[in-house]
C-alpha cells in the first residue's frame, strides 16, 4: 500500500518498516531513527542505522486532512510518527515512543524527521546548505556552502561523512539558530527546517547507497548527554521539527513564516505592537536610578512612545560594573530609587506611558547570600553535585515548588502592586550539557519555565513579556511560541545592525522581531548628523521598535525626526502583521557595503535601503513584481534622490552611512 502525504510518499506493507522518502525513483527508507541503549547501534558519529530502524514493523496509519498518524512496533517500543500540515505549506513532525517492554529502556537517540533520499549523493556539488551562525552582536547571519566542500563526495561505498549542526546547553541558539534550509539545484527543490527545541538539539546530513539523508530531532547521547528513561507502559514526544518545502529560498522562508504566524500565542496587550524606549542601551546601561528616569520619561512621551522600560540595576546596591554576580532577590534599590520604584512606575504612567521593568528571572548571582541561604539545595542545577555557575551565576530548577513561589510573589509585586505593565526577561548565561538528575532535565526545566510564563500571562493577561537571551541567544521556536516579542541582538553600533536586520525576518516574525534604534551613541563625544538618526530609525521599521539613548541631546529638528519614525513605524502596524519577508538581494553579511530588505503584501513592498559604505554611492536594487508607484515612507523631509525604471530601484546617496525606506504600490 501507498500513500503521498504533502509531498512524501509512503508505503506500508505487513511485517517490514514503514519506508518514506521525497522520490520513489531513488529509494524510499525507514523514516525513523531510534537507538535503545545496549542494543547495536550505528559504527560512527552518525545517528543513522540505529538499532529500531529495521526493527519496526508497520502496524497501521491513519490519515486525515491535515495529519498522518503511523504506528510501528518492535520487540520494545511503539512509535507513532505525526505528520501535520498547516495551511501555507508547512508540515509537523514528532515522534512518540512507548517502551512494550516488561523492563525499563534507555532512549539515547529519536529522530523527530528522517529522510533518507532527500536528495542524491551524485550531485553534491549542485546542493546547497544555509547555515544560520548565530552569535553575541552578530545573530542570523546565513552562510551557503555545497554538500560537496563540505566534504559529502560522490565516492563509492557509504561515508561515514556528517555535515551537522547541534546546539547542547540552555541558550538554544548561542552559535547557529535551530533551523537550515536545503537547496537542490538539480530537482529546483528547496526544503527549510525548523527544529523546536528550547536547549538541545541535533540534525545530521550523511550518505547511503547514492543518496542524501536528513536526521533532525532533540538531544542525543552522543553529542549532548542526553538519555530518556522509560519505564515499562511510559511514554516520551520528541521535539517538534517543521519543514517546508519550495522552489527557492523565498518561497519556504513565506511558508515558515506563515506557520510560525499561526502557532506564537496572541497577546492582546502588544495587538498593536506599541513602541518602547529601553534605558539600557547608550544611556543607564546598568545603573538606572530615579532621578534619571525623572528626566527622561517626559521627553520619551513627547516624541509619541507607548512604554518606558528599566532596565538592569533596579534592584541591586551593588555599582553596575559589578552587579551581575549579586542579583536574583528582585527587590527594589534604595540607593537608586529612594522614593520606592512604584513611585517611578506612577511617575511613567503620569507621562502617559506604560511601564517596564528587566528581570533575570531563571538566574541567581553567585554571591548573592540573602538568596543563596533562603532557597533549599535541591533548587540548584548541578553537575557532579556542585551546583552550575556560568558568568557569575547560579541556575534555578523550574519545576522546584520553593522557586515557584518566591518569583510568583515577585511577580505579584511587581504586577498586582506596583503597576508595571511589561516585564523584559533576560537569560545572560549557558548551563551546559551534562546536569545531574534526569537526562532529559533541561527538557523539562525548559518547560517548566515556559508553563511559569504562560501562568504568568493568563493572571496578568494586559502584561507583555519579552524574551531576551543576551539579545538573540535562545531564538529558537520552542521559546517564542510564548512570547509575543523577542530580542534580536544585544548589538551597540547603528551601522552594524542592518546585517541583522537585514537577514532576522528569516527568522523570527517581524511583529516579534525588537530591534534597537540609538541615535545617540554614547562612545561619541561628537553629536549625531541628521543621516544617523534616521538610519537608527529605519533599522527598526522592519521588526518592533526599541528606543533607547541619550535623546536630550538631539537638535529640534532631531527629534523632529524621531517623532516621525514613530508615527511612520505605528502606520505600518496592520501590514506588518500579515506581511512575508522580502529580500531582493538575498541574504546578506557583514562584509556587504549594501543592504536591502523588506516585507511584502498583496499590494505593496516596503524596502529598507542601507548604504554601509563611508562614500557617497549610488546602488540599484531588482525589484521583480510589477511596481505602478514608488514613494519615500520615511524620512519626508530630507532629500532623497531615486529613480525606478526597467524593474531596478536606483538610489543615489549623497552620504555616506545612511538609508532610506522605500513604499511600492504593485500590480
Amino acid at each position: 500500500m501507498e500513500e503521498n502525504f504533502h509531498g512524501i510518499n509512503f508505503a506500508f506493507e505487513k511485517n517490514r518498516p514503514v519506508e518514506g522518502g521525497f522520490s520513489r525513483l531513488s529509494g524510499l527508507s525507514p523514516i525513523i531513527e531510534v537507538q535503545i541503549a545496549g542494543e547495536d547501534g550505528p559504527i560512527d558519529a552518525r545517528q543513522f542505522n540505529t538499532s529500531e530502524k529495521r526493527r519496526l514493523m508497520y502496524v497501521s496509519h491513519e490519515i486525515s486532512e491535515n495529519e498522518l498518524v503511523i504506528v510501528q512496533r518492535s520487540e520494545l517500543i511503539e512509535t507513532r510518527s505525526h505528520f501535520v500540515s498547516f495551511e501555507g505549506g508547512a508540515l509537523r513532525t514528532y515522534t512518540e515512543v512507548k517502551n512494550i517492554s516488561d523492563k525499563e529502556i534507555i532512549l539515547e537517540h529519536v529522530s523527530s524527521f528522517f529522510c533518507g533520499n532527500i536528495a542524491e549523493r551524485k550531485n553534491t556539488d549542485k546542493i546547497f546548505l544555509y547555515c544560520f551562525t548565530n552569535s553575541h552582536h552578530a545573530e542570523c547571519q546565513p552562510r551557503k556552502i555545497s554538500l560537496f566542500e563540505l566534504g559529502l563526495f560522490p565516492c563509492t561505498g557509504n561515508s561515514k561523512k556528517r555535515v551537522y549542526g547541534s546546539n547542547t546547553g540552555s541558550q538554544s541558539t548561542k552559535e547557529e539558530l535551530a533551523q537550515f534550509i536545503l537547496q537542490d539545484e538539480t530537482q529546483g527543490k528547496t526544503y527549510m527546517f525548523q527544529i523546536e527545541s528550547n536547549c538541545n538539539w541535533y540534525w545530521e546530513i550523511g550518505e547511503s547507497r547514492g543518496n542524501i539523508y536528513l536526521n533532525c530531532g532533540g538531544g542525543n547521547m552522543r553529542h549532548s548527554g542526553w538519555h530518556k528513561t522509560l519505564a515499562a507502559g511510559e511514554s516520551f514526544s520528541s521535539p517538534f521539527v517543521v519543514f517546508a518545502l519550495g522552489e527557492t529560498v523565498a518561497k519556504v522562508v513565506d511558508a515558515m513564516t506563515l506557520y510560525r504566524r499561526r502557532i506564537v500565542i496572541k497577546r492582546s496587550a502588544d495587538e498593536n505592537l506599541p513602541t518602547i524606549f529601553n534605558e539600557y542601551m547608550h544611556l543607564s546601561w546598568d545603573s538606572p536610578d530615579e532621578e534619571r528616569t525623572a528626566r527622561f520619561a517626559p521627553e520619551t512621551a513627547k516624541l509619541g512612545i507607548d512604554y518606558y522600560v528599566i532596565d538592569c540595576g533596579w534592584h541591586n546596591e551593588e555599582p553596575g560594573d559589578i552587579i551581575y554576580p549579586y542579583v536574583g532577590q528582585w527587590k527594589e534599590s534604595k540607593t537608586r530609587f529612594p522614593k520606592g520604584i512604584k513611585h517611578t512606575i506612577d511617575f511613567i504612567h503620569s507621562c502617559g506611558m506604560k511601564a517596564g521593568l528587566w528581570l533575570e528571572p531563571e538566574i541567581v548571582g553567585m554571591l548573592c547570600a540573602e538568596m543563596i541561604n533562603f532557597y533549599p539545595d535541591d533548587v540548584w542545577l548541578k553537575r557532579f553535585g556542585k551546583p552550575v555557575i556560568s558568568a557569575g551565576r547560579r541556575f534555578l530548577d523550574f519545576r522546584n515548588r520553593a522557586v515557584l513561589k518566591y518569583m510568583n510573589g515577585i511577580i505579584d509585586k511587581l504586577l498586582g502592586e506596583y503597576g508595571v505593565d511589561y516585564l523584559k526577561f533576560d537569560y545572560n548565561q549557558d548551563s551546559g550539557g551534562y546536569l545531574d538528575g534526569d537526562g532529559d532535565i533541561l527538557e523539562q526545566i525548559g518547560q517548566a519555565f515556559l508553563d511559569w510564563v504562560d501562568g504568568i500571562i493568563k493572571k496578568y493577561p494586559n502584561v507583555i513579556i519579552e524574551a531576551c537571551a543576551s539579545g538573540g541567544m535562545r531564538m529558537d521556536y520552542k521559546t517564542l511560541s510564548h512570547f509575543s516579542i523577542t530580542s534580536t541582538s544585544d548589538q551597540i553600533k547603528y551601522k552594524k545592525y542592518p546585517y541583522i536586520a537585514g537577514n532576522i525576518l528569516s527568522a523570527v516574525l517581524p511583529e516579534q522581531a525588537a530591534v534597537w534604534s540609538y541615535p545617540v551613541d554614547s562612545y561619541e563625544k561628537e553629536l549625531p548628523n541628521d543621516e544617523a538618526v534616521v538610519m537608527n530609525m529605519i533599522n527598526t521599521f522592519l521588526g518592533r521598535m526599541h528606543l533607547a539613548s541619550d535623546i536630550t541631546r538631539l537638535t529640534n529638528a532631531q527629534k523632529e525626526l524621531v517623532k516621525e519614525g514613530i508615527k511612520y513605524y505605528n502606520s505600518l502596524t496592520q501590514d506588518k502583521k500579515k506581511a512575508l519577508p522580502y529580500m531582493p538581494l538575498g541574504f546578506t553579511d557583514f562584509s556587504q557595503k549594501l543592504v536591502a530588505s523588506g516585507l511584502k503584501t498583496d499590494k505593496k513592498i516596503y524596502l529598507a535601503v542601507w548604504n554601509l559604505s563611508d562614500e557617497n554611492r549610488t546602488v540599484n536594487i531588482p525589484v521583480r513584481e510589477r511596481v505602478k508607484n514608488i514613494t519615500v515612507g520615511y524620512p519626508k523631509n530630507l532629500p532623497t534622490d531615486y529613480s525606478f525604471e526597467n524593474n531596478s530601484l536606483t538610489v543615489r546617496f549623497s552620504a555616506p552611512y545612511s538609508a532610506r525606506f522605500f513604499e511600492m504600490e504593485t500590480k
